[in-house]
């Protein structure tokens, strides 16, 4: 017993040390007007995973609206942390690090003097122009959301950019004097002051604004204010990508946030201390800009500048993949039991699902490939284990709705039953849940049947005809009906108020 765990440990080690990562990593050091971050990547280029991820808030553009230029104590906090950051991409052995500058280091008088800082340290720094930084945060969204149709806007601390989305493009941009770290000298001069130099910029730009879009929230003070309002709401889904809101919320709660304690504020998850100051003139600017714009709804995006540069490096074939299922294929080859095969899962349950439209046939199939997930949990938390991995995991390409009819399938199939869990009923309506319940008891079948892996799927089939499932097997793989197949056949048939049948292949 004691050789053999010396041999998983010493393989468990050969695998943790490997002098060649499985994947070539990459990184983006994003020296904003606000905050120096590190984010480090791996895993599908389409939709990488975060290694790891860390910010100073620096406040290189805090005095430019004052001074012009980057304060000593700014610069050198900043300084720091690129530093650290790049030691550290050397530690994780990253092979590609992409270092990039926006509105304060484009701005300040001594903007040039921090790169050359910075790139004494080896680090070659890309100085994006506004009108970059409009593409890369409106590749961010799309990247996110692939169907996004609206304005992005994107507040920093230094600027705010709008780009227009449409069809997997960016069309117009602009790049507006406007981030939360200038905001607070405007509003000084008059309760109506912001609202008039919004228009005066957008007027002097040419912006045309084309009513009824929904406009997508970039930036971390924004992205802040939604949280805000999801706690105010009770939102049973604490994930911001994709949260919605109508567009007179941002008034309201340009009310709300003026009046609320800011310990109250730093108590919300997910919200940092020093977000708190700026969520009074982030909701003000909101409130005026989609006012100006004329837009119908908010629409949170996870997803912004960093996400767009990698988004922006891809070939086309990449980016047209679905982020959701080559998120949901990766989670499932990483912890299945056996080699991953949840397409093969979703074209065997497909045919008792014949009224299953695109957007419903998508979410399914990312059921299927999650159909793996749960087996290393306890027998007794698998249910559970299903429905957080759908709603909690960090996936993009997916609304609150979507996220619970995944949540329904893989807790139906991984043992829950047929009752949706606590908080489903609040995204979802109960006639969506039992579709996905649906979907459970057929991957539940498929999974049984087939014992995970995927050679009895493949000479096997289920039909729908008229009020009867009908299961064929081969002659010679009659023996898989067993007792416990049966009863998943009987089940499913039953949720579906139909009969079922074995039946030969031959037939």
């Amino acid at each position: 017993m004691n050789s053999m765990l010396s041999r998983v440990r010493a393989m468990a080690e050969t695998m943790a040390t490997s002098p060649e990562p499985a994947t070539a990593r990459s990184a983006i050091i994003d020296i904003g007007s606000n905050s120096v971050r590190l984010v480090v990547y791996d895993g599908p280029r389409r939709i990488p995973f975060i290694l790891f991820n860390e910010k100073v808030m620096a406040g290189l553009g805090a005095s430019l609206a004052k001074t012009g230029a980057i304060e000593p104590e700014a610069m050198e906090r900043g300084l720091r942390a690129v530093g650290r950051f790049a030691h550290l991409c050397q530690e994780m052995r990253v092979k590609d690090v992409r270092c990039v500058a926006t509105a304060a280091v484009r701005d300040a008088t001594n903007g040039s003097a921090f790169i050359a800082r910075t790139e004494a340290m080896g680090l070659s720094v890309e100085l994006l122009s506004g009108a970059q930084e409009a593409i890369g945060a409106a590749m961010g969204v799309l990247s996110g959301i692939p169907d996004a149709d609206g304005i992005v806007g994107d507040l920093g601390g230094g600027s705010l950019e709008l780009a227009r989305v449409r069809n997997g493009t960016v069309e117009q941009t602009i790049s507006l004097p406007l981030g939360v770290l200038r905001l607070p000298q405007i509003r000084a001069k008059g309760p109506r002051e912001l609202e008039r130099q919004v228009r005066k910029m957008l007027e002097k730009a040419g912006w045309r604004a084309e009513p009824n879009l929904p406009f997508y929230l970039v930036g971390g003070s924004w992205r802040s204010l939604a949280r805000f309002d999801m706690q105010l709401t009770h939102f049973p889904l604490p994930v911001v990508h994709q949260y919605e809101m109508s567009a007179a919320r941002a008034e309201q709660l340009t009310r709300i946030v003026s009046h609320v304690d800011k310990a109250r504020l730093k108590q919300i998850p997910a919200m940092t201390g020093s977000r708190v100051p700026t969520l009074p003139d982030a909701a003000a600017l909101l409130s005026v800009v989609v006012r100006q714009l004329r837009s119908t709804r908010l629409v949170v995006s996870a997803y912004g500048l960093r996400e767009g540069l990698l988004y922006e490096d891809l070939p086309e074939d990449i980016r047209a993949h679905d982020p959701l299922l080559v998120a949901a294929e990766a989670e499932g080859e990483a912890q299945a039991r056996f080699r991953g095969h949840g397409d093969r899962i979703d074209r065997w349950i497909a045919p008792l699902f014949p009224d299953d439209g695109s957007a419903a046939r998508r979410i399914r199939r990312a059921a299927c490939l999650l159909a793996d997930v749960g087996w290393r949990a306890n027998p007794d938390f698998r249910a559970e284990r299903g429905v957080e991995i759908a709603l909690h995991s960090n996936w993009v390409g997916i609304t609150a709705t979507e996220r619970a009819m995944l949540g329904q399938a893989l807790h139906t199939h991984f043992g829950g039953g047929m009752d949706a869990p606590p908080g489903l009923d609040r995204i979802a309506d109960p006639g969506t849940l039992r579709r996905a319940t649906l979907w459970g008891l057929a991957i539940r079948l498929a999974q049984r049947l087939s014992g995970g892996v995927e050679g009895p799927l493949a000479v096997s089939r289920l039909e729908r005809s008229g009020d009867r499932i009908d299961l064929y097997l081969r002659d010679e793989d009659a023996d898989l009906y067993g007792e416990a197949v049966e009863r998943r056949l009987r089940n499913l048939a039953q949720a579906m108020g139909v009969k079922y049948q074995l039946r030969s292949v031959a037939e």
